[in-house]
């Protein structure tokens, strides 16, 4: 009767995970918890009801999902890697880069330019899409 009470718990383990991987539930905690870290509202309650409001604007609308970073932010980070302004990185800079913004998916062999470097639109719009999908933090 042990066992079969092990297995209970085995499959109730696995249903919470099942079911945590496919609603994102780690993923929402992770932006939330970011979003909190980053801005550090007077009122974190009402920051996370209004982070959450935007999550399902964005997912009716299919867009504009709240991150951590904006525009400015993706620009920055290439002008640091660019700080002679030749409007190309590696493609190890931008490997690193896109793992320093949090976007794991990015394309592994990005639209190439000159020289086999990769340029600020290449850059931008893989970062952009990259980091839309991670905070999209609600099932598809």
């Amino acid at each position: 009767m042990a066992f079969s009470g092990r297995k209970s718990t085995w499959s109730s383990q696995n249903d919470a995970t099942d079911y945590l991987e496919k609603h994102k539930i780690m993923e929402l905690f992770n932006n939330i918890t970011s979003n909190l870290i980053y801005h550090r509202p007077d009122d974190p309650k009402s920051f996370m009801i209004e982070t959450l409001e935007k999550l399902q604007k964005s997912k009716n609308s299919k867009g504009n999902c709240p991150s951590l970073f904006d525009d400015s932010n993706i620009r920055s980070v290439f002008g640091m890697l660019d700080p002679t302004n030749k409007g190309f990185i590696t493609l190890q800079q931008y490997k690193e880069a896109m793992t320093t913004l949090g976007v794991q998916n990015y394309p592994s062999t990005p639209e190439l330019h000159e020289n086999e470097m990769i340029n600020m639109d290449t850059f931008y719009r893989d970062a952009k899409k990259g980091l839309e999908k991670a905070s999209a933090t609600y099932a598809s």
